[in-house]
């Protein structure tokens, strides 16, 4: 009696940027193919055109950015409300690969905005945008010592979102004490910002509580 084996409907060769940086697994296990679509036709950056596919198609031989740059990057073009779902899977994988000290600094800076723009819709965006928030201070001397080792022409840091959106955060529920501890932190390390100001604000309004 013969055999008959069934053939397996054969997974679509990734290459360009997925496949450089070995997410094709990821990408194909991650994504439904309908979202796959909706990702690659939004997606295109500088020089791209519209119908190129830089995530999946062309080979490329080298490239100086990273995994984790890359899935950060991306989470940006997915931000707005119906997106976000989609950005958060970018940053889940940018978190879990992980990368220099200069890749998760950027990584939990995009995840910031991406769970707070939902704290009043979702009851876990704003755990999720604190503790992206306090994973990023927690990096704060290494990724300065890090961002001057990288650009030791630049004179001053750029802002810290982490710090600052925390700040904001405590101000708001009145934890003026841990709103002045992340301010002078910043201004200790360097980041930028108007540090002084949310100070004296807090200390002002800690004063009319006594």
């Amino acid at each position: 009696m013969p055999f008959f084996s069934r053939s397996k409907k054969a997974e679509p060769k990734i290459q360009g940027e997925f496949g450089y940086h070995g997410l094709s697994d990821w990408w194909l296990s991650t994504f439904k193919e309908e979202e796959r679509q909706y990702i690659e036709s939004k997606f295109h950056p500088l020089g791209a055109g519209d119908d190129e596919k830089p995530l999946t198609v062309g080979h490329i031989s080298f490239s100086s950015g990273t995994a984790a740059n890359l899935l950060s990057v991306l989470a940006g073009w997915f931000d707005s409300t119906h997106d976000r779902h989609i950005a958060r899977r970018f940053l889940e994988k940018s978190d879990e690969v992980g990368g220099s000290v200069l890749d998760r600094h950027f990584t939990y800076s995009a995840m910031v905005p991406i769970y707070y723009r939902d704290r009043d819709t979702d009851p876990d965006a704003l755990a999720a945008a604190i503790d992206a928030c306090e994973k990023q201070i927690a990096l704060g001397p290494e990724a300065a010592e890090a961002f001057e080792a990288e650009y030791p022409t630049d004179s001053t840091l750029p802002s810290h979102r982490g710090f600052t959106q925390l700040a904001i955060i405590r101000e708001k529920e009145h934890n003026y004490a841990d709103a002045i501890r992340l301010a002078q932190d910043a201004m200790s390390q360097g980041w930028a910002g108007d540090w002084e100001k949310r100070i004296e604000r807090c200390e002002k309004r800690l004063a009319t509580r006594g």
